[in-house]
Parts: structure tokens; C-alpha cells; sequence
């Protein structure tokens, strides 16, 4: 009977096997990113108006025209012609109002090369943003889990990251 004891007291001893997941990850990146030149260009509309009352119009060459923007041509200002006029009926009241904006004239768009944007427009309402320079930029991850990033030119970003994940699940 002792040697029946001292062996369930032995067995007892060794304990009872464990059931568990362990999962362990590592995950490491590097993310290197260069700007976009770009560019966003309005032209702003040339524009001409004219109003009145008791008044005789003249275009300068034919009596009862009004003055206008001058025939479009590519590359140049648009430019106008204007009104003129006199009083219709005398001694009676008259309005007279006329205005021209020059707009933009035509051009040719802009290009890039090599990231940047050599030439400009010139337009009413322009947005433009100048690329990014990789120049020395440069992401890596060693088998040690170790990031080296080198910084770029201007506009340019590196994202290093490295992730441990130990999970354990009974």
C-alpha cells in the first residue's frame, strides 16, 4: 500500500499537461513616397458691357451699334471696341455705363519633366504645386527587424514601422 501511495503522490507530482496556442509574428515595412508636381489654372473671361438710355450709339463706323470684344485670336488679348454716343433727346435725362475686363489670353499648357514644372502659367486663378525630389531617399529593413531610411529632396516622406504580436490563447 505505501508503494501504491508513493506512486500516485509521484505521478501527481509531473502535473497535468497544458493545451495552449502561442503565436508570436513580427512584421516590418518601409514606405517611401515622392510628391506630384501639379498644376490647376482658371483662365479668367474677358468681358464687356454696355448700357444706357436717351442716348444715339455708334460703333465708330456704323450708327445704333454698340462697341464689343474684338475677333479672338490665338496667342493675343482679346481686346475691344467701344461705344460711342450723344445725347438723344436734349435737356432730358440719360444714363451711360460701359466697362471692359481683359481676360487671360490663350496659352499653351504646362509640362512636366521629371517630376517638375518648368514653365508656369499665368492665368487669373492659378494653383500649382512643385514635385518632390527623391534624390537620396532610400527605406530598409535588415533581417534583424532593424529600419535604416534615408531622407529625400523636398517633398518627400518615409514611413518605417515594425510590429510585435505575441498572442496566447488557452
Amino acid at each position: 500500500m505505501k508503494r501504491l501511495i508513493a506512486a500516485a503522490s509521484a505521478a501527481s507530482l509531473l502535473g497535468l499537461p497544458v493545451q495552449a496556442d502561442i503565436i508570436f509574428r513580427t512584421q516590418s515595412s518601409v514606405q517611401l513616397g515622392v510628391d506630384a508636381a501639379a498644376s490647376n489654372a482658371t483662365r479668367v473671361p474677358s468681358v464687356y458691357s454696355v448700357s444706357g438710355e436717351n442716348l444715339t450709339t455708334s460703333d465708330g463706323t456704323t450708327s445704333g451699334n454698340i462697341g464689343g470684344l474684338s475677333s479672338f485670336t490665338a496667342g493675343a488679348s482679346v481686346g475691344f471696341t467701344g461705344t460711342e454716343s450723344s445725347v438723344k433727346v436734349a435737356g432730358e435725362s440719360f444714363t451711360f455705363s460701359e466697362s471692359f475686363i481683359e481676360g487671360d489670353k490663350p496659352a499653351t499648357g504646362s509640362t512636366v519633366s521629371s517630376g517638375v514644372i518648368g514653365t508656369l502659367p499665368a492665368f487669373g486663378n492659378t494653383v500649382t504645386s512643385s514635385g518632390g525630389v527623391a534624390g537620396n531617399l532610400a527605406g530598409t529593413v535588415g533581417t534583424d527587424g532593424a529600419i535604416t531610411i534615408q531622407s529625400g529632396g523636398s517633398g518627400t516622406q518615409a514611413t518605417g514601422q515594425y510590429v510585435i504580436d505575441l498572442t496566447i490563447r488557452n
